[in-house]
């Protein structure tokens, strides 16, 4: 069976990897193109790009395939990629994060199947691993379906559930997620290879859009109660961090655990700085006990290791 991927980051180089390794043929791959990144915001091919290249994989990476688009770049690089589409014999497409919009004129040329990172109709969209976290769901999964024009909205081959741990951040979660999502697409396309697959509409009860995360997100208000931002906390790690200022400076908060009890101080309070205790902060209700953090410039450490540096007794979190 020879499949054409497409895909950007390493959720789905993840997949990438387990259909070559797994000796599926893969002709094409399609990404994003390369983006700045870093300090030096130097050019940085993606995840799928640079395994693609390391095993002589044939890459495009165009702009977009709407070959209707009004900019004459984005239409010139689709229809090369359309052609090239046309140009190759395949069987499937396999999609996973790829970041661009498949239009009709992709979809018609062969089947294509997505790999998205949640138990649709629940968290349709761009960032169901971050929502589904910052909800406070319990359980969440990787679901196979046939594309359509909608997002996100085609029928499905295979679903799978994973239960999301108290300690589960986006990071640790993606990684289920990812390699999940790879065993369940060489299990989908061996079946296909035996036969066609029966897939199954969506419920109609119970959709929900995961928005895309927004860097302003990244604030966080100890107005609100310490729940919440617990929850907010583990969903924005690693992207964008979820943050709060003190004296001006903006202080990334990677970890922290809730506490029940409510205190007389003003939300954003610094009840506790000091090694035994560790940084407990005051929120609308209850209180969190911030575990590990990050000043601009520095790294991240252990809440008893950054106080050394950046003291915070009788200070306040805004």
């Amino acid at each position: 069976m020879k499949v054409i991927f497409a895909g950007t980051p390493e959720f789905a180089a993840t997949a990438l990897k387990d259909l070559h390794e797994a000796g599926f043929e893969i002709p094409l791959v399609l990404t994003q193109p390369d983006r700045p990144a870093g300090r030096g915001m130097q050019l940085h091919a993606s995840a799928v790009k640079q395994y693609a290249l390391r095993h002589g994989i044939e890459v495009l990476q165009p702009l977009s395939l709407r070959m209707d688009s009004r900019d004459p770049q984005r239409a010139a690089e689709a229809k090369a990629a359309h052609e090239r589409l046309l140009a190759l014999e395949y069987d499937v497409m396999v999609v996973a994060a790829y970041g661009l919009i498949l239009p009709r004129s992709t979809l018609d040329i062969r089947p294509c199947i997505n790999i998205h990172g949640s138990l649709l109709p629940r968290w349709r969209g761009a960032a169901p691993i971050h929502r589904a976290i910052e909800a406070g769901d319990d359980e969440t999964g990787v679901t196979i379906m046939q594309m359509e024009e909608g997002l996100d909205t085609g029928p499905m081959l295979a679903i799978e559930r994973v239960a999301i741990e108290a300690g589960d951040s986006t990071a640790t979660l993606h990684d289920k997620l990812a390699a999940l999502g790879g065993r369940m697409i060489v299990d989908t396309l061996r079946k296909m290879r035996q036969g066609p697959l029966t897939a199954v509409p969506q419920p109609e009860a119970g959709v929900t859009y995961a928005a895309k995360i927004a860097k302003e997100e990244a604030a966080l208000d100890f107005s609100q109660g310490a729940l919440e931002l617990g929850l907010k906390i583990r969903a924005f790690n690693p992207f964008p961090g979820a943050c709060g200022q003190v004296d001006g400076v903006a202080i990334k908060i990677w970890a922290a655990e809730v506490l029940e009890a409510d205190s007389p101080q003003p939300a954003g309070q610094v009840l506790a700085a000091d090694a035994q205790l560790g940084i407990v902060v005051a929120c609308g209700t209850g209180a969190l006990r911030l575990t590990h953090l990050q000043k601009p410039g520095g790294k991240r450490l252990p809440a008893s290791e950054f106080i050394k540096g950046f003291p915070l007794e009788g200070k306040r979190f805004v």
